[in-house]
């Protein structure tokens, strides 16, 4: 389990499980509950390397990032810890 921290959205924090460069499982702490469960149910199954490439670079109205954005930054983390 991964753990990351979040910046510049209303979600504070992404946990992660992965089995090698696929994702097990995603976890939000706060943020817009439905589309955030929607998010982590999409990516489950997926290559890490493929959402990284999907989500990198979302932003959330004005603000230069996203929860999509930050969970490819999470995600990125989260396999150079591997």
């Amino acid at each position: 389990m991964y753990s990351y921290k979040t910046a510049g959205t209303c979600s504070q924090q992404i946990n992660i499980e992965l089995n090698g460069n696929i994702i097990k499982n995603i976890s939000f702490i706060g943020g817009c509950n439905g589309n955030l469960q929607g998010i982590s149910s999409l990516v489950r199954g997926q290559d890490a390397h493929d959402v990284i490439n999907n989500l990198s670079g979302i932003k959330c109205g004005s603000r230069p990032t996203s929860c999509p954005d930050q969970l490819a930054k999470a995600l990125q983390k989260a396999l150079n810890k591997q």
